[in-house]
């Protein structure tokens, strides 16, 4: 039977330098592919992390290794984004998923139910959080708390 490896990626809306976080994701991704029969990569779309984020896994498995892993994105609730360009989405995600809880829930706190999930189902968290607050610094801890292996690669960045 395959063996699903789940990495869930979360970071800061706003980060100050793309490139090297794009590197440092690159290098991450590359040895996860290289080390797990299989992976799914979830991701978000709410800010610059996350654009980084599916950039980069679309670039390593163009490049390097396609056969073995999925992008898929984690939205808390049908966006008008995502009705409105539904073809261009399924072109560039290998799969789509929607949180039912999430969408059930307030707007306001869609993101953080979604997050969770995403979080509950990871063997891994890779995250670049530099501030404690926000959403993004709340689901890192939250995954701490259930003891989820995390790396942070803002503890890998110079600023």
């Amino acid at each position: 039977m395959l063996e699903i490896f789940t990495v869930a990626f979360f970071g800061h809306r706003y980060i100050d330098n793309p490139f090297k976080v794009e590197e440092l994701l690159e290098e991450q991704i590359r040895k996860i592919i290289n080390e797990k029969e299989y992976v799914d990569f979830l991701v978000g779309r709410n800010g610059e992390f996350d654009q980084c984020v599916s950039s980069t896994v679309l670039r390593v498995r163009k490049n390097y290794r396609d056969d073995n892993s999925s992008l898929v994105l984690m939205l808390p609730y049908p966006t008008a984004e995502y009705i409105n360009n539904q073809n261009y989405f399924e072109d560039y995600y290998s799969d789509i998923e929607i949180s039912y809880a999430a969408s059930k829930a307030h707007p306001k706190s869609a993101i953080q139910i979604r997050n969770r999930e995403m979080a509950d189902r990871a063997d891994l968290v890779i995250c670049y959080i530099e501030h404690n607050e926000g959403g993004a610094y709340k689901t890192v801890k939250y995954a701490s708390e259930q003891n989820k292996p995390i790396i942070n690669l803002a503890d890998c960045v110079d600023n």
